[in-house]
């Protein structure tokens, strides 16, 4: 993997997120906890709502339009509804956030 550092962990409240621009389209970066973060797609599939402005709450987010649930983890919609976000690697080191730089050049747009 290539590793992309996109900034400190605390550039990112705790429970919040932060959008990191690609050629490729938008990646959502959540804080879950002092020392983990997620990185998926910014957009709900089912409205197409800004996940990175939703409600994070333990390893999930609910999507501002719609109320929609994903896992964090999987990119799995929770309960009754179906769909799917991109989810990519990322991790903390350092205090500095990483996203795999591989997986988000090849990011189907």
């Amino acid at each position: 993997m290539s590793w992309i550092d996109i900034g400190a962990i605390d550039d990112i409240p705790l429970r919040g997120a932060r959008v990191v621009k690609t050629k490729l389209g938008c990646v959502a970066v959540f804080r879950t906890s002092e020392t983990e973060v997620f990185a998926t797609s910014d957009r709900c599939p089912h409205k197409n709502g800004p996940l990175s402005e939703g409600i994070v709450h333990g390893q999930k987010v609910t999507c501002p339009l719609h109320n929609w649930v994903f896992d964090l983890n999987t990119g799995e919609a929770q309960g009754a509804d179906e769909g799917k976000i991109d989810t990519f690697p990322a991790k903390v080191e350092a205090g500095r956030i990483l996203l795999d730089g591989t997986l988000l050049m090849n990011r189907a747009a």
